[in-house]
């Protein structure tokens, strides 16, 4: 087998997605499993050039992996023609400017989200990406999961008749740093620096929901900030200026109604971190990022409330796990393989830049309902 090589500029690998699940789990996979197979003979081996503000940390992380192509100057990196594709897993308050560049340098652009601070950048970054007819994508890492996997996978055989409701939780306790280390950077907590869960998971939120159930049609939110004050990562306190739960009302296009949860000041009672309930009037499921439990409607039991007697039977042992059916990769490899075919074959591909123009909208809306206490529709945007 021939291998072609892909040049990949990688900005932001410092940091913790950046690092484990873009440049381990995903690209030096790819390569472990000796490059992407492309079907016609030939591989394609992904050659990761490693971008960064610190010298120090770059240069040790390309001596543990034995990579040899690491800079601190983007601007030099991007003028390299040898290199393909730009990834970026900045902040967020860094990443559209770098895009801009990116594309102007007519680079094929994968990136995190949310991909600007406003739904406004975010259109502009998919605008400029199709009018200099580069390929783009955006992470949308859950819906390659298992367990939403096997989610999809009873939505499209059928099973739940007419979708009625998605119930989605998410969340977990994030220590405030002080007397327990925070397991979230800090910047996470600061609005100024493109902090906050709305920013952060309602992009989640509308893509799991836009490819599950249907388009997002109108949003309203609760957003607080619960715990006010945090320590960063040399001990020191400072103000939370970023929301950290937000309590949300989607409506879709469908009819169904969305409800999520979302909070960094919760603590788990349910067997993942996330967990969406789908009900429907053939049956219902329960999916998280790896399981799925189903309940059909023919084997549905008949409670009856009564208060005053305790409860006999174990609701959670009537449902069903969903068996695998499949192997299952990495969540973040999978879709990094579907762009590296894009970018490569030209093969079809959806989760563009106008995607995460989608999910930076739905943020910006979710967090102006809970500002001004109304509901707010969503428009369907386009290039």
């Amino acid at each position: 087998m021939t291998r072609r090589t892909v040049r990949i500029a990688m900005n932001g690998v410092t940091g913790r997605m950046g690092y484990r699940q873009h440049l381990v789990r995903s690209l030096l996979a790819i390569r472990e499993q000796g490059g992407l197979d492309l079907g016609d003979g030939a591989a394609l081996w992904p050659e990761p050039v490693l971008v960064g503000r610190r010298e120090h940390a770059l240069r040790e992380i390309a001596g543990r992996h034995g990579l040899t192509e690491w800079s601190t100057d983007l601007d030099a990196v991007l003028a390299d023609g040898s290199v393909d594709v730009y990834f970026d897993a900045q902040v967020t308050s860094a990443r559209g400017e770098a895009i801009k560049k990116a594309v102007a340098a007519g680079k094929h652009v994968y990136t995190e989200k949310p991909t600007a601070t406003d739904a406004g950048g975010a259109l502009e970054l998919a605008r400029l990406a199709r009018a200099a007819g580069i390929r783009h994508g955006v992470v949308q890492d859950k819906i390659f999961l298992p367990g939403l996997l096997k989610l999809k996978r009873l939505v499209e055989g059928g099973f739940f008749g007419e979708i009625l409701s998605v119930r989605g939780e998410f969340g977990y306790w994030v220590f405030e740093g002080d007397w327990q280390e925070a397991q979230r950077p800090s910047w996470n907590y600061r609005s100024e620096d493109g902090g906050g869960i709305v920013v952060d998971m309602f992009p989640h939120w509308e893509y799991v929901l836009h490819e599950l159930f249907g388009r997002v049609t109108s949003v309203q939110a609760h957003v607080v900030t619960h715990v006010p004050q945090r320590w960063d990562e040399r001990g020191k306190p400072y103000e939370a200026t970023a929301d950290d739960a937000a309590y949300a009302v989607f409506e879709l296009a469908n009819g169904a109604v969305a409800q999520v949860n979302s909070s960094w000041a919760v603590r788990v009672h349910r067997d993942e971190l996330v967990e969406f309930q789908v009900d429907g009037t053939h049956g219902s499921a329960v999916a998280g990022l790896r399981r799925c439990r189903v309940q059909h409607r023919s084997a549905t039991p008949k409670p009856v409330w009564n208060p005053d007697l305790p409860a006999t039977e174990s609701f959670r042992d009537q449902w069903q796990e969903v068996p695998d059916n499949a192997e299952f990769d990495n969540g973040f490899k999978a879709q990094w393989e579907l762009f590296l075919r894009h970018v490569a074959l030209g093969e079809p591909y959806r989760w563009d830049l106008l995607a995460g123009a989608r999910g930076v909208q739905l943020a910006e809306l979710g967090l102006k309902s809970s500002a001004d206490g109304r509901r707010y529709d969503v428009p369907e945007l386009t290039l």
